[in-house]
């Protein structure tokens, strides 16, 4: 049978005269919400075509109708396409009435948790480097397919420009040049007054990523310490060296319940310190679902007291969400540490058994939970930042 993956494919046109057969995207996309969108409203303002729905189906058939995605591999082709059906899918959440106005505030990060969590568990890719790779290259393109019009209007571009680029090197297809493709299919599929001026904002776009050495991939750093400087808001330029005065390395495990953490540490640093969220939890006879702040406070100190010592050492927990990750690594940095991040995945049957497999289990539904807050760690985070497949 035909995965999700190459029932996707065979649902793109392949050529621009040739028609998108929607009645089996709507099947094949039945468990993502898609069928919602036909009742999510927008503001006329800017759709004057009406519902999400409908906005989804022009914007697909303008990107399809781009010279430059004719252009693309297939696998690309893929991605940029599952991107555009599913850009919107958080407006079915985020949609609400205000002072008379439909708006849908932070419908982009929305949806790219939706997909994430939908793409794992309904369509299995997971678990492996190139599912794990297409997936968020999808999610990225769905966060980040705004950005393109709204660029001039943030503060520094150039580096917000270089920073979304260093969203692709763990390896993934996203780039400046799929965004702007994703954009500009986005502002053509709609009717609305400001369509020419949404065009040349995402060509000034282009043009910065292509200026910035990034339109195609992340910026060429010379070293991770300058990158890491850069992309976390130092002022510093791009290209200059800088000394790395850090006595050592902190490793920030991160991964959902089950992944294989402890085996991933038992294989790569047997002999290395660590504090054990899992552990501490064990110690103090404190459950999961019980409150964790003693769980908390105790790792902490523990870190604290390597830390002052000068000592590397491993933190060993979910880490799944930017702020909880962001709170322990500016602890770390403040002791002078260097703090490298791997985050681990398994495919959802082994790491359902190896998580009910455990004496102090997770439930699932607060797994499941987990998933939909989950965002992986990215190049901007920490001077090293792995994503590894167990």
């Amino acid at each position: 049978m035909m995965g999700f993956i190459g029932e996707l494919e065979s649902c793109i046109p392949v050529s621009p005269a040739e028609e998108i057969p929607w009645s089996r995207i709507d099947q094949l996309l039945a468990g993502s919400g898609f069928a919602r969108m036909k009742v999510t409203q927008q503001n006329p303002v800017f759709h004057g075509e009406g519902d999400v729905y409908t906005h989804t189906r022009m914007v697909c058939r303008e990107l399809v109708r781009l010279p430059s995605f004719q252009e693309l591999s297939g696998s690309q082709k893929t991605e940029l396409f599952l991107a555009a059906l599913l850009h919107d899918i958080g407006k079915v959440k985020t949609t609400r009435l205000e002072d008379g106005r439909w708006v849908s505030p932070q419908h982009s990060l929305t949806g790219s948790r939706i997909v994430r969590k939908y793409l794992w568990k309904d369509c299995g890719i997971c678990g492996t480097q190139e599912m794990m790779l297409f997936r968020e290259t999808v999610c990225a393109l769905i966060r980040y397919h705004m950005l393109p019009v709204f660029l001039m209007d943030q503060e520094e571009p150039m580096r917000i420009v270089r920073k979304t680029a260093a969203v692709s090197e763990p390896g993934m297809d996203f780039s400046w040049h799929l965004l702007c493709m994703l954009a500009e299919a986005d502002v053509r599929g709609r009717i609305a007054d400001d369509m020419y001026t949404g065009q040349m904002q995402i060509e000034l776009a282009r043009m910065m990523a292509e200026e910035a050495g990034c339109l195609y991939g992340p910026y060429p750093f010379p070293d991770s310490t300058v990158k890491y400087a850069y992309l976390s808001g130092r002022n510093v330029q791009p290209d200059q060296t800088l000394y790395d005065d850090t006595w050592g390395e902190v490793i920030m495990v991160s991964g959902l319940p089950g992944t294989g953490k402890d085996t991933w540490i038992r294989r790569n640093h047997p002999d290395m310190q660590m504090v054990s969220l899992d552990g501490i939890r064990a110690e103090l006879k404190i459950k999961p679902t019980d409150n964790q702040g003693e769980v908390i406070r105790t790792a902490q100190e523990r870190a604290r007291e390597y830390l002052r010592k000068k000592q590397p050492f491993i933190w060993n927990a979910t880490n799944l969400t930017k702020d909880t990750r962001q709170k322990l690594i500016r602890l770390f940095e403040r002791y002078g540490a260097r703090v490298r991040i791997v985050y681990l995945e398994a495919d959802e049957e082994t790491r359902t058994a190896q998580n009910m497999g455990r004496t102090d289990a997770v439930p699932e539904d607060i797994v499941a939970g987990m998933l939909r807050k989950m965002t992986l760690p990215a190049p901007d985070e920490a001077q090293k930042v792995e994503w590894v497949c167990t």
